[in-house]
């Protein structure tokens, strides 16, 4: 049955392979340094969503006052009758002033704020890098322990074939030349281990790096041979404009354009003039703090404020003119990933297909040639054959083995680069992907009609 691209880890029919991509999803700390950069861009949408809405304050003040006498202030309040050099003035005010947002720069900060947000969210699918390389190092520790498997098989054969050389030579039925070629073969076949051996460490020690765990963490149990997981049956990937909405870099690529096109209608809206609306509400006195709210104590104000760049209109072209810039660039960025995707999308899928036919191909092979071996070594005992046969049957049995092992591993690789270029999986990393993925739709007409303007 074809995988579905949501739960891809679980086609592979390995609990171990998806446990470790759940525990990397949770633990590693590429995803949590991409979680964290998504705060900044909150912070900023929340910003821009508080300039569109009236802004208030609360302030108080008691100050207290001694006149000098010198200054020509005091001189002239030293002359009126029962002047006191000592002062308090008690103030308590609520004011409030809000931007109207007439030609649209304020909310056009906010689309570009919140395209910002949706590209850093969508940014930390980079669970999905994550969850493909953790699935990628796991599928390279069982092929490394497949193949590991055929070169110790093969030390023992050559063992086998040693000991039998040996006994022949004891009876003289063997020449000197052929024991010293088949000690050879037995030291070239054990020179292979030791390389295959410090691989796999390396792999399962990158695994536990993935996990966010010291290194050595999980050796002793993935020491457990198991197989390499079989690749498994993709499901139809739906329509281009699917894929559209399934992988992150291009909703990235798209939301960064979205972004780049709002802050050339913020450039624009600098043409026109602001307008601002404040008040005040409060009380003053400067008799006593309990007269500050009594109807003699009370005062307002109201300002209709006005500010317009009437004389900077080069600078503001300036502005539009690098915004305009920006926005060619991302244009062409988010063609370029287009194509990007495509391109890994027919390559993945190439891939599997061609190592699944090898894989086929090279099965094949290793049972003709485990069948020649076998009839080889029985030819050597009755000495119809060389030596020298066996040892090459015995060659190119391992070699084809190790390839068999090796192309069984790059199918499963290429399973998961197409589940990755299919950007499947990807949503299970974060709880807002999905309303990313419909936000990206309901923003892009909208965002689409302004670029022509």
């Amino acid at each position: 049955m074809p995988t579905e691209l949501s739960t891809w880890r679980d086609g592979f029919n390995d609990p171990d392979l998806s446990r470790y991509v759940n525990a990397a999803l949770a633990q590693n700390l590429d995803l949590a340094q991409a979680g964290a950069r998504v705060d900044p861009a909150r912070a900023g949408l929340s910003a821009a969503t508080a300039a569109l809405l009236p802004a208030g304050n609360v302030s108080g003040s008691a100050t207290r006052a001694y006149q000098s006498l010198e200054t020509p202030l005091g001189q002239v309040l030293n002359s009126t009758p029962n002047f006191d050099r000592h002062a308090s003035v008690y103030e308590a005010n609520l004011g409030a002033s809000w931007e109207l947002d007439l030609f649209g720069g304020l909310h056009r900060g906010r689309q570009a704020a919140l395209a910002d947000y949706q590209a850093t969210e969508a940014g930390v699918a980079a669970t999905l890098a994550v969850a493909a390389q953790t699935a990628d190092i796991y599928i390279g520790v069982r092929g490394l322990q497949a193949r590991l498997d055929v070169a110790q098989r093969q030390v023992a054969t050559q063992q086998g074939l040693l000991s039998m050389v040996t006994l022949l030579h004891g009876k003289g039925l063997a020449a000197e030349l052929q024991l010293q070629q088949a000690q050879g073969a037995l030291a070239q076949a054990q020179a292979g281990v030791p390389g295959l051996e410090a691989g796999l460490v390396a792999a399962m020690n990158a695994l536990d790096v993935m996990l966010g765990v010291p290194p050595g963490t999980h050796r002793a149990e993935l020491s457990a041979i198991k197989p390499i997981p079989p690749a498994p049956q993709i499901a139809d990937s739906g329509a281009p404009g699917d894929l559209l909405r399934r992988r992150p870099d291009l909703i990235v690529a798209e939301r960064r354009l979205a972004a780049s096109n709002a802050r050339i209608g913020v450039a624009m809206a600098e043409y026109y003039p602001k307008f601002s609306l404040s008040g005040l509400l409060g009380s003053a006195t400067a008799i006593s703090g309990a007269n500050l709210f009594t109807g003699d104590a009370a005062q307002s104000s109201g300002v209709l404020g006005l500010r317009w760049r009437l004389f900077d209109f080069g600078r503001i072209n300036a502005q539009i003119a690098q915004a305009k810039g920006q926005q060619a660039e991302q244009l062409a960025a988010y063609r370029l990933a287009v194509l990007c995707a495509t391109e890994d999308v027919e390559n993945a899928f190439t891939a599997l297909i061609k190592r699944e036919q090898q894989a086929v191909v090279l099965t094949q092979g290793v049972d003709a040639l485990g069948k020649a071996r076998g009839a080889s070594a029985l030819a050597y005992e009755k000495g119809t054959v060389s030596l020298i046969e066996v040892l090459n049957a015995d060659d190119s049995l391992l070699s084809a083995s190790d390839a068999l092992v090796q192309a069984r591993t790059d199918a499963a690789h290429s399973a998961v680069a197409t589940f990755k270029a299919l950007g499947g999986g990807w949503q299970a990393g974060g709880a807002d992907a999905g309303a990313i993925a419909v936000a990206v739709d309901s923003n892009r007409r909208h965002d689409d009609t302004t670029a022509t303007e």
